[in-house]
């Protein structure tokens, strides 16, 4: 029987669609690279609270309630902390791991889980080769790829949203009786998001839609019956939804209406933070209302751009769309909605943004997914006119899909600074949009300096500590620097200075540039030595 099992798996894999095992193969490749590569990413400016913030909730509910602190720890009561809960209980679990590689390591997975959702969503609606080239497509989108590591709130609602998603088209499709398991997932992925995330009420509007899009035609009453029945069978996925919004969430359980609040509040962020669009600078309360729209123009590949508007063009011409697929264009519609809604909200309603496209990478997962459906609906018309024109797009696909993947070779670790060729790449984007906003130079910047110091120090004889003032935050610096360099708050006497180009940071002290921090020929960080300056300093004061 043992004998027989290498034969049972080679005669499973084999009746497997080669699209299905190409998904899954990706996969594999990318946990590998996970387990590879997570130690080449810095901590983010907001792990810190945020890891602070799991903590703290798990400390109002050991407390019994009483330990009311996550109350009045900056605005992060505003959020759901179901992601760094689960980040400290982990780590507690744990121990010989430090808590930021459990945050990189848990973030990453939900990461590949959001690919896999993709994945799966294009494959229900369009068939395997679409979930194939969907997860190819958001795997090889450095805005995704390159936020895995260190975006620890926004990559795993934006996971928890496509896992929903995924789980909405199933129960559409079912309505008004949808299987309990799907809503059951529905619920879960539901809770999810809105245990990490306040937008995560949108999937609440998201089911609306869908319910009257999949409304059968007949008479009042027959419509009725077909919204009370759905609303009926939806009801548990809303209560689950309800239950762990608020055991992920505590803020939310204080009154009935602090969701709504909280969403609110979101729309009403005034803090005095900047950011870049097209060389100007705005405070996020000031940018213009195509903000995010053109930073999901100009960081998304191209590749999902075009497919997104193939995608398009099958549901506004259902003659683009293959025959054989019933409720393939309700679906698309339905993932087209999902996909524009946020952005268009936030056109009309000219709400507050910064970083670029960090706050709406929630979308790209779906984008992707329009995009295997498109290419997949492209490649099937192209098949019933000329073989020879399939396997000529198809071709170019992958070579776009490879030129993609060798992008993020050559940013790594810095994929999410990737920017399209409408901007000219990273290098024709650099001091014109944000760029590094995170910091991500620390590891390496602190490594080149650690290597300057170390031939300072055999060339002079001795060995001593040095100042250093980050443009960022303390920790990032002090869990990469060896006892050699000390933080210092007082950046006129620092003898070191290290900085990201990003909003000009480097240019804020002088010195002499050690080490340049190179992509894609931009510059994205630099390491100053200011000793020589600073002995000048000290020699004119009496």
């Amino acid at each position: 029987m043992i004998r027989a099992a290498p034969a049972r798996l080679r005669s499973r894999i084999a009746a497997c669609d080669h699209y299905d095992l190409a998904g899954a193969a990706l996969l594999v490749v990318l946990l590998a690279l996970v387990l590879a590569t997570y130690n080449s990413y810095a901590i983010s400016n907001d792990e810190e609270l945020q890891q602070r913030y799991g903590e703290l909730i798990i400390s109002y509910y050991a407390s019994g309630f009483s330990d009311r602190q996550l109350f009045h720890y900056v605005n992060l009561y505003l959020y759901g902390g179901l992601f760094d809960i689960a980040a400290v209980l982990v780590e507690r679990l744990l121990p010989m791991f430090d808590p930021y590689t459990v945050r990189h390591l848990l973030c990453a997975l939900t990461g590949i889980a959001g690919i896999a959702a993709a994945w799966a969503t294009a494959r229900l609606v369009a068939g395997p080769r679409a979930g194939a080239i969907a997860a190819f497509a958001l795997a090889t989108c450095g805005p995704w790829y390159g936020s895995m590591f260190n975006h620890t709130k926004d990559i795993p609602f934006a996971a928890a949203m496509m896992g929903a998603v995924y789980f909405l088209c199933r129960v559409a499709r079912d309505l008004p009786q949808p299987r309990r398991r799907d809503t059951i997932c529905f619920g879960l992925l539901l809770g999810a998001a809105l245990g990490i995330r306040v937008l995560g009420l949108l999937l609440i509007g998201y089911v609306i839609v869908a319910v009257f899009m999949h409304m059968r035609a007949g008479s009042m009453r027959d419509r009725a019956s077909f919204v009370a029945r759905s609303a009926v069978a939806l009801t548990p996925a809303f209560l689950i939804g309800y239950l762990i919004m608020i055991a992920a969430w505590p803020w939310s359980a204080l009154a009935p209406l602090n969701p709504l609040r909280g969403l609110i509040d979101f729309g009403n962020f005034h803090y005095q933070i900047h950011t870049m669009l097209d060389g100007r600078i705005y405070t996020m309360a000031d940018v213009p209302r195509w903000y995010v729209p053109s930073y999901l123009l100009f960081k998304l590949p191209l590749l999902i751009l075009i497919g997104v508007v193939t995608a398009m063009a099958t549901v506004l011409r259902p003659a683009c769309a293959p025959a054989a697929a019933p409720g393939r264009r309700s679906a698309t519609a339905l993932l087209a909605f999902i996909a524009t809604f946020p952005v268009i909200c936030i056109v009309v309603e000219r709400g507050p943004a910064f970083t670029g496209l960090r706050h709406f990478l929630f979308v790209v997962p779906v984008f992707a997914v329009l995009a295997g459906i498109g290419f997949d609906a492209l490649l099937a018309q192209c098949e019933t006119r000329r073989r020879w024109l399939a396997n000529a797009a198809a071709v170019a696909m992958v070579a776009a899909l490879l030129w993609n993947a060798g992008m993020m070779v050559r940013l790594h670790p810095y994929q999410y600074l990737f920017f399209n060729r409408l901007v000219g790449g990273l290098e024709g984007a650099s001091q014109r949009y944000d760029t590094d906003y995170w910091v991500s130079i620390m590891p390496e910047a602190v490594d080149e300096l650690e290597a300057y110091i170390d031939k300072l120090d055999r060339t002079e004889h001795h060995t001593r500590r040095y100042t250093v003032a980050v443009c960022g935050e303390r920790l990032p610096f002090e869990k990469e620097a060896n006892s050699r360099l000390q933080w210092t708050e007082d950046w006129k006497k620092a003898e070191f200075f290290i900085a990201p180009t990003h909003m000009n940071c480097d240019r804020v002290l002088v010195g002499k540039e050690i080490a340049t921090i190179t992509r894609l020929g931009a510059r994205i960080g630099v390491v100053k030595d200011r000793r020589n300056l600073v002995q000048q300093e000290l020699a004119r004061q009496p």
